[in-house]
């Protein structure tokens, strides 16, 4: 008798200890990797068809359940607390996990392969918001891409070797059909140099066809500013560390500018360069299912 009792007991206190132990709800996690990466609870509504203050709500129901804060705002920045990063890491893979196992037991998982073409400068920051959520919700779509100058991609060869093009267009009214955003151009240079002082501009560009390049060389010539191109390499990691070594400026969508370099603010100098359109083309035509879903996500990024 007294042995039934005290596996009662010991039953009891299990039931106790597993009612006390918290869980992570994957709806929870969705929704604080989302404002991380967006840097926005209001963006962060709209990829989640939920109101901002249904994603505060969310994001404070976490911090409870985690019993730290997870976000530091300060004005119109956010940035990660400690605790933070440490659940931001955890939760990307946990829905990592949970995204594959659904995608794998969906009879309806859309496959294929998507052959994207794209400029360096958006591979380089554009892609990496995109490629892990967008693996994640559909593991069965293999992405293949390959980075180029507009002018290429835009080329007979370039659209016949890829189902989706992102490309740069100097023209805004004539590429309506398929732009997705105008954005500015502006002049990038080191956070700690001062090589855009120099009496001549020292240019850091990708090669002869880059429509960053011709804006500038346009914009330094009817001005009659001297310059040279000191460096040229195709693509934004070269660019990158060219400036910041100190060798020169360079002309880059403002989207795409790296946080650890510096904008210029337009000068006599460093005149304004106007703005350029962003392109999204499908030379699917709409006719593949995979082609249509990483468009999406492409379409909702680049607002």
């Amino acid at each position: 008798m007294q042995f039934v009792k005290l596996i009662i007991i010991m039953v009891s206190l299990i039931l106790q200890i597993a009612s006390n132990m918290k869980n992570l709800p994957t709806d929870l996690l969705r929704t604080f990797v989302s404002v991380a990466q967006l840097g926005s609870f209001t963006k962060a509504g709209e990829l989640l068809g939920r109101s901002q203050p249904a994603i505060s709500l969310q994001i404070s129901r976490l911090e409870e359940l985690a019993s730290n804060p997870l976000l530091s705002r300060s004005g119109q920045s956010m940035e990660l607390t400690d605790a933070g990063r440490i659940l931001y890491k955890a939760a990307q893979q946990m829905l990592s996990i949970n995204d594959q196992v659904l995608g794998q037991l969906d009879p309806d998982t859309i496959t294929g392969k998507v052959r994207l073409g794209i400029p360096s400068e958006f591979a380089t920051t554009l892609l990496p918001k995109i490629v892990s959520r967008f693996a994640n919700a559909n593991p069965n779509i293999r992405l293949e891409v390959n980075c180029d100058l507009s002018k290429n991609l835009l080329s007979k060869a370039g659209l016949s070797s890829h189902d989706l093009v992102l490309t740069l267009h100097d023209d805004l009214e004539d590429n309506q059909q398929h732009q997705v955003k105008v954005d500015e151009l502006v002049w990038v240079t080191s956070q700690s140099h001062d090589t855009h002082l120099q009496k001549n501009v020292s240019l850091i560009a990708a090669p002869e066809g880059c429509i960053y390049r011709k804006r500038a060389t346009q914009a330094l010539n009817q001005l009659k500013l001297p310059w040279q191109i000191v460096y040229t390499i195709r693509d934004l990691t070269g660019i990158q560390a060219a400036i910041e070594t100190g060798m020169g400026v360079t002309v880059l969508a403002k989207s795409t500018v790296p946080k650890n370099l510096r904008i210029l603010k337009p000068s006599d100098k460093y005149p304004p360069l106007g703005k350029i359109g962003i392109c999204l083309i499908d030379t699917r035509n709409g006719n593949s299912a995979a082609v249509n879903k990483i468009s999406e996500y492409f379409k909702f990024y680049l607002r």
